[in-house]
C-alpha cells in the first residue's frame, strides 16, 4: 500500500514514524511526505524544518513544503500514486480534488472526541472546558473541516494536572496506535464507519495570545483548567503591579477573598490566589527573564503581596 503522509508537528511525527515502522505483512510504504514550510523560530529568528520534515528526511523520503497545497499540489500528489493519504495536524486545508486522487481516500488523526472539538486546537479546547474525558478520532477525510465518518475513536481519561502539552504527547502516540489498527482493518475489510452527529458538533477557533490572559472573577476550578489549557502556547499570564507572571500549573485550594488578592505567598504554602469563586493554588510559574520554577522554590527568595489585576482579551485588543 502505497502512501502519502501530511502533517507538520511533533503531534504528527508518532503517526508518521507508526507508519514507517509498521510489520513487514501490512505491506505500508510512505512515498512522500508533504508538510508545512520552514518557519522562523526561536530568538534568534532562525529558519527550521518541520518535526515531521526532519523525521521524514531522516528516512530518506521525499519532502514536499507548498506554501498552498490546493493551488500548488494537485498533480505533485497525482505523480506519487498514492493508494492512501494519511493526514495529522498538517496545517492546511485539502480541495475535494486532492481528497479525490488516492483510491483508498484520506484519513485524518484528529485529537478529539468527535463530533466534539472541531478545528486546529482539540486538546486545549477539551481541556479549558473541563471535559472529564479526551481522545482520537480516525476519521474519513471530508471536503469540510473535520465534518468526515468516523472510523475509529479511543478516549481517555482526563488528568486534572496534565497540561496542553503534555495531552498532546499522550494522544499522539494514541493517535498513532489507532492510525495501525484502522489500516489493519481496512486492508481485512472489517473496518465500520460512523457519520458524525452534527446537532452534537462543536467548532473552536485558534488559540490565540489574549486568551491567556486571567480574569480572577471567574471560579478557580475554570481558570486551573485554563492555565493547564494554555500551557505551553500561548500561557496564561497575571499582571501584580508593574510585574508579569507566567502561570504554568495550579490546582484548586481553600480560601475566599477579593477576586485576585494573594491570600498566602510563602514556601510553606505557596502561592494561593483568591478567585470569584474559591481560591487556585499556583504550583508553577515564570517571571520575566528567568525560568520555570515551582512556586514555593520563587517565593523563597521573592516577596509577593497585594492584588492580581483583572484582565480580559477585549481589554487586551484596545491596548
Amino acid at each position: 500500500m502505497r502512501i502519502v503522509f501530511m502533517g507538520t508537528p511533533d503531534f504528527a511525527v508518532p503517526s508518521l514514524h507508526a507508519l514507517l515502522e509498521a510489520p513487514a505483512e501490512m505491506g505500508l510504504e510512505v512515498v512522500g511526505v508533504f508538510t508545512q514550510p520552514d518557519r522562523p523560530k526561536g530568538r534568534g529568528n532562525k529558519l527550521t524544518p518541520p518535526p515531521v520534515k526532519q523525521l521524514a528526511e531522516r528516512s530518506g523520503i521525499p519532502v514536499y513544503q507548498p506554501e498552498r497545497i490546493r493551488r500548488e499540489s494537485p498533480d505533485t500528489l497525482r505523480a506519487l500514486r498514492p493508494d492512501l493519504c494519511v493526514t495529522a495536524a498538517f496545517g492546511q486545508i485539502l480541495s475535494q480534488e486532492l481528497l479525490d486522487i488516492p483510491p483508498l481516500g484520506c484519513l485524518n488523526v484528529h485529537a478529539s472526541l468527535l463530533p466534539k472539538h472541531r478545528g486546529s486546537a482539540p486538546i486545549a479546547w477539551a481541556l479549558l472546558q473541563g471535559d472529564a474525558e479526551i481522545g482520537v478520532t480516525i476519521m474519513r477525510m471530508a471536503a469540510g473541516i473535520d465534518t468526515g465518518d468516523m472510523l475509529l475513536q479511543r478516549a481517555i481519561p482526563r488528568n486534572e494536572g496534565l497540561s496542553c502539552g503534555e495531552a498532546t504527547d499522550r494522544l499522539a502516540e494514541l493517535g498513532a496506535q489507532l492510525l495501525l489498527e484502522t489500516i489493519r482493518a481496512m486492508q481485512q475489510g472489517t473496518l465500520r464507519e460512523t457519520p458524525q452527529d452534527e446537532e452534537q458538533a462543536t467548532y473552536e477557533p485558534k488559540l490565540t495570545k489574549a486568551m491567556g490572559l486571567m480574569d480572577w472573577q471567574r471560579p478557580a476550578r475554570e481558570l486551573v483548567w485554563q492555565i493547564h489549557a494554555l500551557n505551553p502556547w500561548p500561557a496564561c499570564t497575571a499582571l501584580l503591579g508593574e510585574n508579569r507572571l507566567k502561570l504554568l500549573r495550579a490546582e484548586t485550594a481553600d480560601g475566599a477573598g477579593q477576586p485576585g488578592e494573594i491570600l498566602r505567598a510563602d514556601a510553606a504554602n505557596g502561592l494561593v490566589v483568591a478567585c470569584g469563586e474559591g481560591a487556585l493554588r499556583v504550583l508553577e510559574l515564570q517571571a520575566p527573564g528567568s525560568r520555570a520554577m515551582n512556586a514555593k522554590d520563587y517565593l523563597r527568595g521573592h516577596n509577593l503581596a497585594g492584588t492580581f489585576v483583572s484582565e480580559t482579551a477585549g481589554e487586551e485588543e484596545t491596548k
